[in-house]
């Protein structure tokens, strides 16, 4: 079931999106501000076949879209051709749900692409697969390492975990992002590059 005009039009635009944020807005704009995009990807963004709906979910206090969303922002305002919408994962829950990752997750950022008749391109979901990876190897030998995660079982909700496995797991999070900020982003990049492309090709073959 695909999402129509009149329920994407009830998002909110990026810039209202930025105004009700009640956290990390100082994050996001930084990132926004500082993210490196290529000539090349802008003119592919700016050269699509149409303009693009993009419905985004996500939230503020979430790392992988106060990383991720402000891409997508960028790429909007240097393209021109993204035509963004914002809804809060938790007051939606039947768009969330249409778009759970592996099926089971609601993992944010969601970020779902429809051509000019809302015919679905393809979606993107949380951060990119390179990065996954090797986040889960650095959690990995976090838990096997440090002290602080002494009796902590790997995948314990960080709202329940002792405030000292808290504190480390946030400042590894912190530290992680920065030191793969430019792989990162250019990992976003390519990733919508490669599903935009996929589901236009597609479309053209149906």
């Amino acid at each position: 079931m695909t999402v129509t005009r009149e329920r994407f039009e009830q998002g909110m635009t990026y810039d209202e999106y930025k105004a009700q944020m009640t956290r990390n807005r100082e994050r996001l704009e930084e990132n926004e501000r500082t993210v490196e995009l290529s000539t090349d990807d802008i003119e592919f963004f700016a050269n699509l076949p149409e303009p693009l709906n993009v419905l985004v979910i996500t939230e503020d206090w979430c790392g992988d879209a106060i990383a991720n969303v402000p891409i997508l922002g960028r790429l909007a305002a240097e393209s021109g051709n993204l035509n963004l919408r914002i809804f809060l994962r938790d007051q939606n829950p039947d768009l969330m749900d249409r778009y759970l990752n592996q099926g089971i997750h609601r993992s944010i950022p969601v970020f779902a692409f429809f051509d000019q008749q809302f015919r679905p391109i393809g979606h993107w979901i949380e951060r990119p697969a390179v990065i996954t990876e090797m986040q889960e190897k650095m959690l990995a030998n976090l838990y096997a390492t440090d002290p602080a995660f002494a009796g902590v079982v790997p995948g314990t909700s960080i709202a329940v975990m002792p405030d000292a496995a808290r504190a480390r797991l946030m400042q590894a999070f912190a530290a992680f992002r920065v030191e793969t900020r430019q792989l990162a982003d250019r990992e976003v990049v390519r990733e919508l590059r490669e599903l935009i492309s996929r589901g236009l090709a597609l479309r053209q073959e149906g």
